[in-house]
């Protein structure tokens, strides 16, 4: 069979930009969507449009009270964009982000948003609520447990050299930066304390290998205005719990009978 021109088209349409709507028809049954990429909320953006992925994810973190891990951000897209190319996308939104005001970190929670520390105090100017600010002997009972843990309050003692009292570890399980993680089959059986992520998240730390050294974590938690007002009575002057106080009276135990 002899090729020849199809005579129903015109030989002057065939490179003529007006034939593209017979394309749009093409594609109507085909692989690929007719329409702009990213304008389809069902269309696998992974493939069609990285550049709205950026953009959902940017509007997910920024609206987020709590950092986001790379599984819950995948669901933003029902799991169509690869864990692979959610964190490629994060690391050039970290990048666009980072000559401003405002930074993407990733710790140990998922990834968020967060004001650059030298941003921060004057935020906390107009703040409503101040933030909590703790005594020297909190925050070296936080430096033991972060270096040290798991650890018991003995422990603590034992390197402070000093009796830690219930409410210095009490201000800390509050703040969520450190809980019991079991007890020490010894008598009494002591409660084991260590870090949270919560901990690692307040510092943008992913994980426990990313300490710092001791000297410059003390630095650090006593110049941070939201981490370092001190608790009502002096830890380091109070008797160890365990020591029991001896009796002021002398007086005969009166029986019964």
């Amino acid at each position: 069979m002899n090729e020849q021109t199809n005579p129903e088209i015109p030989p002057d349409e065939i490179e003529n930009p007006g034939s593209e709507p017979d394309v749009a028809v093409q594609r109507a049954d085909g692989d690929e969507p007719a329409q702009e990429p990213g304008s389809d909320p069902h269309v696998d953006v992974a493939q069609v449009d990285m550049t709205h992925v950026k953009r959902v994810l940017e509007a997910a973190l920024l609206s987020a009270p709590e950092p986001l891990t790379v599984q819950q951000l995948r669901r933003l897209f029902a799991g169509e964009v690869a864990a692979d190319n959610i964190r490629k996308v994060l690391d050039e939104l970290k990048d666009e982000w980072s000559a401003r005001s405002i930074e993407l970190t990733a710790v140990a929670s998922g990834w968020r948003f967060r004001v650059k520390p030298e941003y921060q105090k004057f935020l906390d100017r107009i703040a409503n609520e101040k933030p909590p600010r703790y005594s020297r002997a909190v925050l070296e009972t936080l430096a033991i447990v972060a270096y040290r843990q798991p650890v018991t309050r003995g422990d603590i003692e034992d390197v402070r050299g000093v009796a830690v009292s219930p409410p210095t570890l009490k201000a800390l399980e509050e703040r969520g930066w450190i809980e019991v993680v079991g007890h020490r089959e010894t008598p009494g059986r002591p409660a084991i304390f260590a870090t949270t992520k919560r901990f690692l998240d307040d510092l943008n730390l992913r994980s426990l290998e990313e300490l710092p050294p001791l000297e410059e974590l003390q630095s650090s938690l006593a110049a941070a205005p939201d981490l370092v007002e001190a608790p009502p009575t002096a830890p380091e002057q109070q008797p160890p719990i365990d020591e029991p106080t001896p009796p002021e009276s002398t007086e005969p135990e009166t029986h019964a009978g």
